[in-house]
């Protein structure tokens, strides 16, 4: 029986791997066991980056949103235990974008905690 040396499917595991790393600084890019080490790290950090732009726009919704409460006199937790109680359910992504682009809509809803306030 003759051997089988499976060349091709090398081949093809090979390709693959250096498709994924192309781009890759110095010999991880080139080399297959560099390149398999920083693809296994490229993958795991994007893993974990995936969620951590998740806290991070949540940041940076809360900010905005904050300046632009402390622009109308009232605090960022005052402003949104107000909503609560107004009973206005907006998130967090649309209050910012509110604040950034349409002052006037943003001014409405800080009346509108205000008074569900009694202030």
């Amino acid at each position: 029986m003759p051997r089988v040396k499976g060349g091709s499917a090398s081949d093809k595991k090979r390709k693959k791997l250096f498709d994924i790393t192309k781009g890759f600084w110095g010999r991880k890019k080139n080399t297959y066991r560099r390149a398999k080490e920083a693809s296994l790290h490229a993958l795991s950090s994007a893993y974990k980056d995936r969620r951590a732009r998740k806290r991070d726009f949540r940041k940076l919704w809360v900010t905005r949103i904050s300046a632009a409460a402390r622009m109308n006199d009232i605090s960022y937790s005052n402003f949104i235990n107000g909503l609560k109680k107004a009973d206005i359910q907006v998130n967090r992504k649309m209050l910012a974008d509110l604040a950034v682009n349409d002052m006037q809509a943003f001014k409405a809803l800080v009346e509108k905690a205000k008074e569900a306030l009694g202030q």
